[in-house]
């Protein structure tokens, strides 16, 4: 079963950049569709964004769009999310996802990482 590693979480100042990884442990179809959630204490999982292996579709939600780039390292298996102009409403653990298809919802993605923290502070 493919796993997932996310790091570079931290605590970083409004304004900062950041940039997280997520490293897959194989590239098959099971992970053909790597995606970025994020997670703060008793909400849903909220979409941030996906990128595809094959092909290399790209989708932003809006709350990022224009402030996040996701990049894709095929050497490392290793997706990359920049992350720019950070905001405090950016804070939340960022969660890495690997699915079949490309989907906003997380019930599309069967594989998982353990999340990495991110905090913005003022």
């Amino acid at each position: 079963q493919v796993q997932l590693v996310e790091s570079g979480g931290g605590l970083v100042r409004i304004g900062d950049s950041l940039t997280l990884s997520c490293t897959a442990s194989e590239r098959t179809a099971s992970n053909n569709v790597m995606a970025w959630f994020r997670q703060t204490s008793g909400q849903e999982r909220e979409f941030v964004g996906y990128t595809v292996w094959q092909g290399g579709h790209t989708l932003y939600s809006d709350a990022v769009f224009g402030r996040f780039t996701l990049a894709r390292d095929y050497s490392k298996n290793t997706i990359n999310l920049r992350m720019d102009d950070l905001r405090p409403e950016d804070t939340a653990v960022y969660l890495c996802a690997g699915g079949r298809i490309m989907s906003k919802e997380q019930r599309a993605y069967d594989t998982w990482g353990q999340g990495t923290q991110v905090t913005v502070s003022s």
